[in-house]
């Protein structure tokens, strides 16, 4: 008589990242103006669908030029985007840059942005050549720590009062990833 296996574990979807193309237009234009999110990419006013298609149009000149690079994230299921996981603020001379992601609130406790992080650690590390990335979390975000925490970024200060929000002044997290200490 078979024996009964332990329940095995939902399979994990599979993220990719990929440019943005001009068919991201709508995509972009429901993630840029939803207003919960704009504390976290200070972000104050609403974005039009012309100033949207412009950006599209420059979305991909060279890293080098703009200073910063957005991807976009899908799943293997589905290549609706499901977010979007951007470096910013390049420096070759340091050879690191700011991080950040934003997935969309329905596809949210999925796992994509542990995911993605993840893929755009190791094009930091691998294709751009990058020594670290770093990350500012407002203290109120405690999915955005766990996130961090959980993809070996380590927590290397606080800055008072460094958020305006509508409740008031909040304090802000510095996380960092040395990319050169994960390679083993």
């Amino acid at each position: 008589m078979p024996t009964a296996s332990a329940p095995q574990p939902a399979q994990r979807n599979a993220v990719f990242l990929r440019a943005l193309e001009p068919e991201d237009l709508e995509f972009l234009f429901a993630l840029e103006n939803d207003p919960d999110i704009w504390g976290v990419s200070d972000t104050l006013a609403p974005v039009s669908r012309t100033a949207l298609r412009e950006y599209l149009l420059h979305a991909s000149a060279d890293l080098y030029v703009v200073r910063q690079l957005r991807l976009v994230v899908t799943t293997e299921i589905s290549s609706a985007p499901v977010g979007v996981v951007d470096l910013f603020e390049y420096d070759p001379l340091h050879q690191r840059a700011g991080i950040g992601i934003t997935i969309l609130a329905s596809e949210r406790r999925h796992g994509y942005a542990r995911q993605a992080l993840e893929l755009m650690k190791n094009h930091a590390r691998h294709v751009l050549r990058l020594h670290q990335v770093y990350a500012t979390v407002g203290m109120g975000n405690a999915p955005s720590m766990r996130l961090f925490r959980a993809a070996g970024f380590r927590r290397v200060g606080t800055r008072q009062a460094w958020l305006r929000t509508a409740t008031g002044w909040q304090d802000a997290v510095e996380w960092q990833c040395l990319l050169e200490a994960e390679q083993s």
